[in-house]
């Protein structure tokens, strides 16, 4: 036993040693060199009382919630039933949808944000299609506001959850399915009494790492969003960019990072119970 651990944990000192490197520590020093200007403890409590009781950052928070919740179901809906095809698709069939799903890693965030900014313009694609069929009389404003915003991260973020619900779709083990079809039940309820239950630890692992990514989101609601969609990232991008208030960047930093780690707690908790219940 002694030699299984020891040989588990050379194989993740790296990783260790680079997720302390370049995360912990940074972060870590920011917080510490920011919090040192406020001197005492005393003085690091009222401004931890006056950041948490700051209407601005209240309202990023609210938003970034709110946004990331959005984000996250509209993600599940259209994953759920993308990753069921993929689960069931062979050949060529799977190749391409597995490509179309992948091949926006190869292009930066950046890229991919501006071109949605191109296609919901008020003289983009979108607004053509609705124009020229007569949905609309006029433009609709789909850009710079809530509607851009969402539409965009779930662009981004919908990869990960496709992939996920893929890998928990793999692994249902299709004899449940055909004994259940034996039985006589139809395909629906085969669907819904044994599939969909088999795979909801996926959905809670993808909706969480969903989740996580879209609280840090900063580049597709700065872009895409109006003055209303705030998120906690671009907020404290604005402290140290424009304000250059270290110190209560760096309490807003702790109070997501806070949020963060708890959700992947959570997500930690159920990786662990799936894991338990496929080896019984």
């Amino acid at each position: 036993m002694p030699l299984r651990h020891a040989a588990k944990w050379a194989l993740i000192a790296p990783a260790l040693a680079l997720l302390l490197l370049l995360f912990i520590t940074p972060i870590g020093w920011f917080i510490w060199e920011s919090l040192l200007e406020l001197g005492s403890l005393e003085e690091v409590w009222l401004e931890t009382r006056a950041v948490l009781g700051s209407r601005a950052i209240l309202g990023a928070i609210l938003n970034t919630n709110g946004i990331a919740l959005t984000v996250t179901v509209m993600v599940l809906v259209i994953g759920y039933p993308l990753s069921y095809a993929l689960s069931r698709a062979r050949g060529l069939a799977f190749s391409l949808v597995l490509l179309c799903i992948v091949i926006p890693y190869f292009t930066s965030v950046i890229v991919r944000t501006y071109a949605w900014m191109v296609i919901l313009g008020r003289n983009g694609l979108i607004n053509q299609i609705l124009l020229g069929l007569g949905f609309a009389s006029e433009p609709v404003d789909l850009l710079y506001n809530r509607t851009g915003v969402i539409i965009g991260m779930t662009y981004v973020l919908l990869p990960y959850m496709v992939l996920t619900l893929y890998a928990a779709m793999k692994a249902v083990d299709q004899r449940l399915l055909q004994a259940a079809e034996g039985m006589g039940a139809r395909p629906l309820a085969v669907f819904a009494k044994v599939f969909l239950p088999l795979t909801l630890h996926g959905v809670t692992a993808g909706s969480l790492i969903v989740f996580i990514l879209a609280l840090g989101f900063f580049i597709t609601p700065a872009l895409m969003g109006g003055p209303g969609d705030v998120m906690m990232a671009m907020l404290i991008e604005r402290e140290i960019e424009l304000s250059h208030n270290w110190p209560v960047a760096a309490l807003m930093t702790i109070v997501l990072l806070g949020i963060t780690l708890a959700l992947y707690a959570i997500y930690g908790r159920v990786s662990d119970k799936a894991e338990g219940g496929f080896a019984r």
